[in-house]
Order: C-alpha cells, then structure tokens, then sequence
C-alpha cells in the first residue's frame, strides 16, 4: 500500500509541477489588462481610402475635426475625389468650407438597413451644421428619401425645388454604432448659404421654443412649454453643464389614454412633469448610447427629494430606451445637438411614477398626501442618490470597471496562493 501511496505522488508532482503550475500561477497572479477604447478618428477610418483622399484633406484643413472628437453615433456622407473636384461650391469658397463639410455630418447613426427602411417621404436627420445655429429654421438638416421602385437613397435639403442634393453611392466603411460613411456623388451646399460668411457669422442663442416650432412636430410641447413658464428655467440652465430635452412629438401627446390627461392637472404639477423631461448636463446621441442603466436624476429631482423623479436610460435592441416606471419611451430622433443644449424626440410622454404610478393620483393628493408606492418611496438615508447630474456617463462607467478590474487582481492573487499551499502540502487526489 505504501509503495501504492508513494507512486500516486509521484505521479501527481509529475503531472502538475513541470507542465502546469507556473503557467496557472501565471494566470492567476497577473493584473487584468483592460480592452483598449476605442477612440472615433474620421481622418484614420479614410486613409486607406484614396478615392476619398481629397475629401479627407478638406476635413483635415477645417475645424470639423476638432467639432468631431467628442462625438459619436454619425454618419459621414463622403464625396469621392472625381465628384468633389467637379464642385463649384468647392472653388468659390477659396478653400474655407466648414460648414459646408458640417453638412455632411448626420448626427445618427445610420447602416445599409436603415436607409432601406426609410419611407418614401423620407426621413429628416439633423446635421453638424444645423447645431452651429447659423442655419436658419430647419434648414440645415438635410431629407434623406428613398425611390420606392429602384430604391435609391437622395440626400437633399428640407427646402422644396432647392437643387443641391446628392445620391448616395456606397458604403465606405462602418463601426457600429458609432460611425458610418457613405460615399455620395455631389457636395452638397445647405439652402440659403452664405459661403463667405459661414465661420463669421455669430451664433444665435438657443431658443428652445422656436427649436421646437422649427422641428413641426412638437407644437404641443411648445405651447406647454410657453404657457407654464418652465422654458424660461431650461434656457437659464444652459450655462453650466448645458441640458439635455427629450420632447414627446405631437403623436405621442396625442396617444396618451384618457386616464392620464395632462391638460387637467394643477399647474404646478404640469410644470414638474414638464421638468422631469430634461437632464441637467448636456448630453450627446452617442454619451447616452453609452449609458448602461443608468438611473439619471432630472430638473423635477432638485425640486423635491433625491432619488424620486429619475429616469433610467439604457440601450435597448439598438435604440436609446427611456424608462420612467410608468412608460418606456425611446429616441427617434435628434431635433438639436449643440453644446450646451441637446434636445431629442421621443416616441412617448414621460409620465414620472410619483405623479401617475398606482396610489398617487388620489384626489388632490400628489408627493405626500398620497399613499406612495414602496417603488415611489425616496431611498434610505445614507443611500441618497445624488440631485444633480455631475459625472458624464463615461466616467462614471470608467470607474467602475476599474473598480471591477481591482476586485478581479485580489480574487486573483488570493486564488493563486491558495493553489500554492495546496501543491505544496503534496495532496493526492
């Protein structure tokens, strides 16, 4: 038995010593590496590109580039070198077109199949040069409309019988999510412009209601907006961290049930439903595409107590879902993005659980004199979620993946002693 005994150690410190253990420990004692980020570079995504070469170097030259860094969730519509040199608009601008190359910037995402989706009316899509505030109206977006019988994609301008317009091509290149580029056969000039006063002219301060009145399909949020007074707060608040808006179209008023008229409640509580539709940071397409379930806290929580009034922001089958406990409504599009002040459609009201969840639409009862739902309930102190909107949502993740990083290292290194001891006290299985 003894000799039985000794040759099972044997050939358990045979097996395991040489060929395994410094490998495994190897495994277990090194730090986690994290994946590198990926970092959207227009001028490298074209480089390998020639047919592009002189567009890139007109991106390369302007300030887009730099208007371009922080940014994600866009389409480039990319003019080959034979279309762009055959450009008038090209040789009269004496080489300063920024804004024109803005107008080539969509500011959504947008794949092969999105396109084919898009109905024959078409599909109005807010560009880099519709944000500068030097388009007038809703003029600087640009009308991507689909031929039902051929199914070619125009890209033209909102204007009726304005003529620059240009047909895409071919997809050049994509990165899901973040970045596509079309190739088309036309630069395209914004209806109205003015070549030689395009990076002169001063920018307009951001008028939220007349944002809203351009975009012709919130009339309703417009009126309330006014007629509340609240728009005047949104616009004070874009200095500083800037406001994100998500604004229900006239659709999505319309389809609210009877139960939850807005029309019939007091004013003040109309106005905190309005305030429950804005973030208080500012917030591009792509920083909330980033966002993983997140529960952001919105203009209403300052006003009463931290953690109620919040809405939960995720990703869901590739669109930007907004859950507020009551509803889930999602982006359908990007009506103005300029730093401060971003403001998106959406597909449904925002009703805020602590105003139409169960239990709180008791006669004239509302943040207190109502039975709350443990739901509604603000959260335990010492678990206060913060009032204000004051880490960008890819910070926030930053952190807790180094977090998650740093906890995974101790795991790692206490798993690895423990295999240690465990070969060296010659065990026998």
């Amino acid at each position: 038995m003894k000799a039985i005994m000794a040759a099972c150690t044997a050939e358990h410190r045979y097996f395991f010593k040489p060929h395994y253990t410094p490998f495994l420990l190897l495994i277990f004692l090194l730090p986690s590496v994290a994946p590198p980020t990926l970092a959207l570079n227009i001028t490298a995504l074209l480089a390998g590109h020639a047919d592009l070469s002189s567009f890139a170097k007109l991106l390369a030259s302007s300030t887009v580039i730099g208007d371009l860094s922080g940014r994600s969730s866009l389409t480039l519509l990319a003019v080959p070198n034979p279309f762009l040199l055959r450009s008038a608009a090209l040789h009269s601008a004496n080489g300063d077109i920024a804004d024109v190359l803005r107008y080539h910037v969509l500011l959504e995402y947008l794949s092969w199949t999105d396109l084919r989706r898009i109905p024959p009316k078409g599909k109005l899509i807010t560009t880099l040069y519709q944000t500068t505030g030097r388009a007038p109206n809703n003029l600087g977006a640009i009308n991507l409309t689909r031929d039902p019988i051929d199914g070619v994609i125009t890209a033209c301008s909102p204007a009726p019988f304005f003529l620059s317009n240009a047909t895409i091509l071919s997809l050049v290149t994509t990165l899901p999510y973040n970045i596509s580029v079309f190739s088309v056969n036309a630069l395209m000039i914004p209806y109205g412009f003015d070549l030689a006063a395009s990076e002169t002219r001063p920018s307009a301060v951001v008028n939220i209601t007349q944002v809203l009145i351009d975009g012709r399909d919130f009339n309703v949020a417009a009126s309330m907006l006014e007629a509340s007074g609240v728009v005047d707060e949104f616009e004070q608040d874009e200095n500083g961290a800037g406001i994100t808006i998500f604004v229900p179209t006239d659709e999505a008023f319309a389809g609210l049930p009877a139960t939850d008229s807005l029309q019939s409640l007091p004013a003040e509580r109309k106005a905190v439903v309005l305030r429950f539709h804005v973030l208080h940071s500012y917030y591009p397409l792509g920083s909330l595409e980033s966002i993983v379930n997140p529960v952001q806290p919105t203009l209403a929580t300052e006003d009463s107590h931290a953690g109620w009034f919040t809405l939960n922001i995720s990703r869901v089958n590739g669109s930007v879902a907004i859950d507020t406990g009551v509803v889930q409504a999602t982006i359908t599009r990007t009506v103005y993005d300029q730093n401060p002040v971003a403001v998106f459609a959406v597909s449904r009201v925002l009703l805020p659980k602590q105003v139409f969840g169960k239990g709180t639409q008791t006669r004239g009862g509302f943040l207190g004199t109502a039975t709350q739902s443990p739901e509604a309930a603000p959260p335990e102190e010492g678990k206060m979620s913060p009032t204000r909107l004051t880490t960008p949502p890819g910070i926030r993740q930053m952190i807790s993946a180094a977090g998650v990083r740093s906890g995974f290292q101790r795991w790692s290194i206490y798993t690895g002693l423990m295999y240690f001891l465990l070969l060296a006290g010659d065990l026998c299985i």
